[in-house]
């Protein structure tokens, strides 16, 4: 009987550590296969120059991060930046800790240059011994801007902080945030647009406060402001003209020698 309760107590055992490491591996704190370090980076591909964007990040897996998505180790955002000019060119923090699949932020500033920047992203994922990275790169374009201004005066009433919209050729493209204004007060506000380019021709901002009912104006008394710019087309190639004058010109030369020619073989045959 003894040998017999024996046996069944070792059964017993092994069964309870089987069941053990089966929930340590799946459903425990740490599993034996971790999942690779993943993350992406999005925000503005265009700013205009000595202007801020701001960049979010997510990121997840590796050591620090168990199958079940529990964070085990420490998960860290690095960030860096590059450019053909530095001057004026940060960005902050220099890192962030992580979440598992929650997004962080950093904040781009750019300088006077208009130029290709990138920002670099390192993805740490550490835990105990172990330690996993991945590397990301986001490409901005500081561009030189188009820029719209206005004045806006308040009539004889306060008028708390309101939003001025702006339009490009009848589409939506930001808005520019007006302070609290007293009585009689005016501002001065300027809007940015930032792009790669426009076609050319005539292009028109539109600035509008008519959400105001009235109680602020342009400096022109109208509710809604507008200025029209031209956008020149691209130089023109001579190219082609270049090419055919030079073919003229070649057959007019071979013509000429060719009469010259005739002349002298006549003259030789006297």
């Amino acid at each position: 009987m003894r040998r017999l309760d024996l046996h069944g107590l070792v059964l017993a055992v092994v069964v309870a550590a089987l069941l053990i490491v089966g929930t340590w591996g799946t459903g425990g704190v740490r599993g034996s296969h971790p999942s690779a370090v993943t993350g992406t980076v999005s925000g503005p591909t265009v700013l205009a120059t000595h202007a801020t964007g701001t960049y979010t990040i997510n990121g997840t897996g590796g050591p620090a991060v168990a199958p079940n998505g529990t964070k085990v180790g420490n998960l860290t955002v690095y960030f860096s930046v590059t450019a053909g000019n530095m001057t004026g060119v940060a960005i902050t923090p220099a890192q962030l800790p992580m979440e598992p699949g929650k997004p962080v932020q950093a904040t781009l500033a750019l300088g006077g240059t208009a130029e290709v920047v990138s920002i670099g992203v390192m993805i740490s994922s550490v835990y105990q011994k172990q330690n996993e990275s991945i590397n990301l790169t986001y490409t901005v374009t500081a561009v030189t801007p188009y820029v719209v201004a206005a004045t806006i005066v308040a009539g004889g009433s306060t008028v708390l902080s309101f939003p001025v919209a702006v339009d490009l050729d009848g589409n939506a493209v930001g808005t520019v945030t007006v302070p609290t204004l007293t009585p009689g007060q005016s501002y001065n506000l300027s809007f940015k647009y930032a792009t790669l380019g426009l076609s050319s021709g005539e292009h028109t901002f539109s600035l509008s406060i008519a959400s105001e009912h009235g109680l602020v104006t342009f400096a022109n008394g109208a509710t809604v402001y507008s200025s029209t710019f031209f956008v020149p087309g691209p130089a023109p190639s001579y190219t082609l003209w270049y090419v055919a004058g030079a073919v003229a010109f070649i057959g007019v030369l071979f013509i000429f020698m060719t009469r010259v020619a005739a002349r002298r073989r006549g003259a030789l045959r006297k």
